[in-house]
């Protein structure tokens, strides 16, 4: 699935708010184990990067799997999302 992530989030970076709804689509497909296994850092972190972006839906959504999430987990990965914006 790393291929799938990494070919949206290069064409993402573009810019515009059709892009962002790759990035909500990524927060979903880890959310729901769509295709991978589920990985709710993976999946709060895109769904940070779609809300940052102007996804609306984004933001309702990662507030439903921080609910989810141990203190750490938020932590690592709010700390992953901040990382790939600085360096996109």
């Amino acid at each position: 699935m790393a291929r799938f992530e990494m070919q949206n989030a290069e064409m993402a970076t573009m810019g515009g708010e059709a892009h962002a709804d790759i990035f909500c689509e990524m927060g979903l497909m880890y959310a729901t184990g769509r295709g991978c296994s589920i990985n709710l850092i993976a999946a709060h972190k895109w769904l940070n990067i779609a809300a940052i972006k102007g996804c609306d839906r984004a933001a309702e959504l990662r507030a439903d799997v921080a609910a989810t999430m141990s203190k750490m987990e938020l932590a690592e990965a709010l700390r992953a999302a901040r990382e790939w914006m600085t360096m996109h």
